[in-house]
């Protein structure tokens, strides 16, 4: 019976919904070696971005474990060329497997033939796979950068926020008790003459809490809170703060009434 190692990789939720799910090509994978008269001895699937690292170290993982047994191993197998190979470096290190080792390393819905003129196919395929990579890392730097523009959180909102969609769009509101509850910790520390640990203690007995799971304030992370710009309506993005246009949390007199006080 022959032997082979698989792998199978879902990019993104788009690929998952376009027909290239984990469960749809480990279906594919097993019937193809089914076919072949053998089994596969070892799958790996990973359901991370194309750019993860831990995605990358399960491909590398896959294909050593094929060179280290590659005598008893009769192929490798992947789905697609764009499931296997992201960059240069991956279509090397597949080429080495079959043409050094002898591991033959198969597309099971693009099948070519192990000749030159197979493997030139697959290069094609594999330089095509890795533009579609490079320039989908662009557009989402020109996007996240858009959206700073526009005056939008680039990223997960911060504490006090929460994320929305709006026909089509993400933005960004004031979270209801999240919201009230930052401005509470503000007043506390600005008008109050509460220190940072007294200001933990006033939000337990007022009934403030940070999440449901974890209801108690850090002393860090209520300092952290007094001086993050973004609740006055800033957005900090490439180490540096720009303005922003969603609804501010604290005004910018409190805001500044903090910083002195801190400063003391």
């Amino acid at each position: 019976m022959k032997k082979f190692v698989a792998f199978a990789r879902v990019s993104s939720r788009e690929q998952q919904r376009e027909g290239f799910s984990l469960d749809v090509q480990e279906e594919a994978l097993k019937r193809y070696a089914k076919q072949q008269g053998g089994e596969i001895v070892r799958f790996t699937k990973v359901a991370e971005t194309a750019s993860d690292e831990t995605a990358r170290r399960h491909f590398n993982e896959t294909v050593d474990y094929a060179i280290k047994n590659a005598g008893v191993l009769d192929g490798i197998l992947f789905y697609k060329v764009d499931r296997a190979i992201r960059n240069t470096h991956d279509l090397c290190k597949l080429e080495e497997l079959e043409h050094r080792h002898g591991v033959l390393v198969e597309f099971t819905s693009q099948p070519f033939p192990h000749s030159p003129a197979g493997w030139m196919s697959v290069r094609n395929l594999a330089n095509m796979a890795t533009f579609q990579t490079q320039q989908q890392s662009v557009d989402v730097k020109e996007g996240v950068q858009r959206r700073v523009m526009m005056g939008l959180f680039p990223q997960k909102a911060p504490y006090g926020y929460e994320n929305y969609r709006k026909e089509g769009r993400s933005l960004v509101r004031v979270h209801a008790e999240h919201g009230r509850t930052v401005r509470r910790i503000h007043e506390l520390y600005a008008y109050h003459g509460c220190t940072l640990d007294e200001v933990g203690e006033r939000l337990v007995r007022e009934g403030f809490r940070f999440t449901r799971s974890k209801p108690r304030f850090t002393r860090s992370k209520i300092a952290d809170i007094l001086q993050d710009r973004s609740y006055i309506g800033e957005i900090f993005f490439r180490g540096e703060w720009w303005p922003g246009t969603r609804d501010h949390i604290v005004d910018a007199a409190t805001w500044e009434r903090i910083q002195t006080l801190r400063l003391k």
